[in-house]
């Protein structure tokens, strides 16, 4: 049973994201997904009758990938990550060399 503390700590986007993963609960969570202000506590027992209880592997939770040219144009410029997505494209490669030369030159 779902207790006072445990409802008012449910995390609901946590719970979908991670049943987003599974092929056989990624179509419950989009439907938690349609309806974000749901009490806590419907969600919580609509996800419990529903999804069958079965072993899952573990699966990672993906990440951005790091983009060195992009944290050095933002760093060497002040940018944001969106001013530094465009600043990439017009900056050239040998620029892009230049900027990271400056910016570790305490090395």
């Amino acid at each position: 049973m779902l207790t006072e503390h445990d409802e008012k700590t449910y995390p609901p986007f946590m719970v979908n994201k991670a049943l987003s993963f599974y092929r056989d609960t990624v179509m419950f969570a989009n439907e938690m997904n349609k309806y974000p202000n749901l009490d806590k506590k419907l969600q919580y027992q609509f996800l419990l009758n529903i999804v069958r209880a079965s072993k899952r592997p573990y699966s990672k939770w993906h990440k951005k990938a790091k983009n060195s040219d992009l944290d050095a144009v933002k760093e060497y410029y002040g940018y944001t990550d969106a001013k530094a997505n465009e600043a990439l494209k017009i900056l050239s490669d040998d620029q892009i060399i230049l900027i990271k030369k400056e910016l570790h030159k305490d090395d």
